[in-house]
Formats: C-alpha cells, sequence, structure tokens
C-alpha cells in the first residue's frame, strides 16, 4: 500500500526559506508522477509543483515559479520542495501526492495522499 508522510513545515517569517520533505512507501515509483498542492483556509485545494519521477521533468505554479523547487532522491524515495523567498500568501497546509502517469495539475487525478504539513508565514 502507497503511503506518503510529509515533513518539514513550521512558522518562518516572510523572505524566509523551508523545506518540505515527502516519504514515499509501498511501490515503485519510476512510472509515477509526485505532486505538491496546498490549501489555505476557505479556498480549494490548489497546484503547486510537480515533479515525473523517472525522467525529473518538473512543472510549477505561476505563483510559486522562481521561488520553489521540487526535486526527488531516488535512494531515499524522498520528494522535496525547497522553498525559498515565502510570502505570507504562501500560508497554507502543504500536501504531497502520487499518481500513476505524468504529471497532473488537477488534484482529482493523483490517487495517494500525505497527511499535510502546516506551513505558517508571518509578514
Amino acid at each position: 500500500q502507497v503511503q506518503l508522510v510529509e515533513s518539514g513545515g513550521g512558522l518562518v517569517q516572510a523572505g524566509d526559506s523551508l523545506r518540505l520533505s515527502c516519504a514515499a512507501s509501498g511501490r515503485t515509483f519510476n512510472s509515477d508522477a509526485m505532486g505538491w498542492f496546498r490549501q489555505a483556509p476557505g479556498k480549494e485545494r490548489e497546484f503547486v509543483a510537480a515533479i515525473n519521477w523517472g525522467v525529473g521533468s518538473t512543472y510549477y505554479a505561476d505563483s510559486v515559479k522562481g521561488r520553489f523547487t521540487i526535486s526527488r532522491d531516488n535512494v531515499k524515495n524522498t520528494v522535496y520542495l525547497q522553498m525559498n523567498s515565502l510570502k505570507p500568501e504562501d500560508t497554507a497546509i502543504y500536501y504531497c501526492a502520487v499518481r500513476r502517469g505524468t504529471y497532473s495539475r488537477s488534484p482529482d487525478r493523483f490517487s495517494y495522499w500525505g497527511q499535510g504539513t502546516q506551513v505558517t508565514v508571518s509578514s
């Protein structure tokens, strides 16, 4: 059974950095896409970034492009989200998710989800 466990969230000030981790287990992920999504209070879950695990191609929402970097460690079966120059509007619960096949920006297309990690950015 696929399991995803996020970590690395916290409370930071605007301009600071955080690195989120998503440890994946339960199968090999070479044919999968891993995504990071976030959900702020009262808002819908939105796409942040994704990576096609096998080839390493990456995709970003316009709101985070140039500030966030998604990467993966094949040995540790872990996906990372490096977040730099954080803004108060980045405050949300961040989730990682996995789907078979290429990336998607739609949360509905992802099959497995982690429990989420809170990121709070103060101004």
